[in-house]
């Protein structure tokens, strides 16, 4: 089973026994590029093999590998790839992740999973909804800086209006009067325009796809939502969203009329200014809680903080790893011992901690961080 953004954070904040199996690998969307994905992901599967039988000794091998093998020989899984993918496996779980970014081929065994290419790729913060939304029919999609996928919709969620309507599409008005006093003579006179049931039936419609939207999507992925739809229909959908996700500023334009890269440009050129903006913040609040001791780039305070739920904001540079172990009940972090391995990455770990304890972990190039040492925490108090 394909898991979504949804049961993303109970990946990281859940625990779970280990060892704890991380695979993460470049796919391809098209032919014949796809034809290498598989054989190199059962390459990546017998690395893990190798370091099960060299790192734990006496462990179920087979038993925690099987559904990786299953998946490699999956052919209708590999016809529908995106750009990359993450899959995780410990003693009795497994879970799938197709990404819409690329990443490097990866596979690790550890205490926990190596998440930190997944918050990457997942943070809210650099991600998005499109819903196309005309007066008969909608679709919805989830985009990065990189690409744009249409999301299956949840069953309760209508495609079209007559899914939503059925056989409640609202007829002509009509009442009866009867003259003379008899029944023969009763007329039908009807009462309101084409116009107006039209209205009536687009305005139902839109109400449904407004709760049944955020219901089973936007409360879920959080995600910024951006309507695409004519002007019209963009003042009716405004009118009546209870969706507090929804921006402001939409893509003005038939849905229907436009090819899907031109939706992730518009898209794009309305999220980006925004995430600059949102980062900005979050950096200009790093270099203000510095001074006043509520900022940290050293690592045992921070790792303090993050056991003791302070952290607000944990910036980890992408191209840093730290071989190390962290007491996630203590905040006592041990670094340089020879038996860790690469697996052993203090800030993934950092960052799973903070996340568990409601902060927010963003991860970033070594050009965009604001310390040198692979992190940097805003503090709560």
């Amino acid at each position: 089973m394909i898991s979504t953004l949804s049961d993303y954070s109970g990946l990281i904040v859940a625990p779970h026994e280990p060892p704890c199996l991380s695979i993460y690998q470049k796919t391809h969307r098209r032919h014949p590029d796809n034809l290498q994905d598989p054989i190199r992901f059962r390459n990546l599967v017998k690395k893990l093999e190798e370091i099960l039988e060299k790192n734990y000794p006496g462990k179920v091998t087979n038993h925690l590998l099987e559904p990786f093998f299953r998946l490699a020989g999956d052919h209708r899984f590999w016809n529908h790839a995106l750009d990359g993918l993450a899959v995780f496996g410990s003693p009795g779980m497994f879970r799938i992740y197709w990404l819409q970014e690329e990443v490097q081929d990866e596979a690790m065994v550890a205490d926990s999973f190596y998440t930190k290419p997944l918050l990457r790729i997942f943070q809210s913060y650099a991600r998005y909804q499109i819903l196309a939304l005309s007066r008969d029919k909608v679709r919805l999609y989830t985009g990065t800086k990189h690409a744009l996928d249409r999301v299956d919709l949840a069953g309760s969620v209508p495609q079209t209006l007559v899914e939503a309507l059925g056989e409640e599409i609202t007829p002509p008005h009509q009442t009866v009067a009867s003259y003379g006093g008899t029944k023969g003579n009763a007329m039908h006179h009807g009462h309101g325009s084409k116009k107006d049931e039209e209205e009536i039936d687009t305005l139902r419609f839109f109400r449904m796809v407004d709760k049944t939207v955020q219901e089973h999507h936007s409360q879920r992925s959080q995600l910024p939502l951006i309507l695409a739809a004519l002007p019209e229909n963009q003042g009716r959908f405004r009118r009546i969203s209870q969706n507090t996700l929804l921006l402001e500023e939409g893509i003005v334009t038939n849905p229907d009329s436009i090819q899907e890269n031109a939706f992730h440009e518009q898209a794009w050129a309305i999220i980006e200014p925004q995430l600059q903006q949102r980062l900005h913040e979050m950096l200009e609040e790093y270099s203000e809680a510095l001074p006043k001791g509520i900022g940290s780039d050293d690592l045992e305070k921070t790792a303090a903080a993050a056991a003791a739920g302070r952290v607000s904001v944990l910036f980890i540079n992408n191209d840093v790893r730290i071989a190390g172990h962290l007491d996630r009940q203590t905040g006592v972090i041990t670094v340089g011992m020879p038996e860790l391995t690469a697996e052993s990455d203090l800030l993934d770990d950092l960052g799973e901690l903070v996340l568990r304890n409601g902060g927010k972990v963003v991860v970033l190039p070594s050009e965009k961080m604001p310390a040198e040492a692979g992190f940097a925490a805003t503090f709560r108090y």
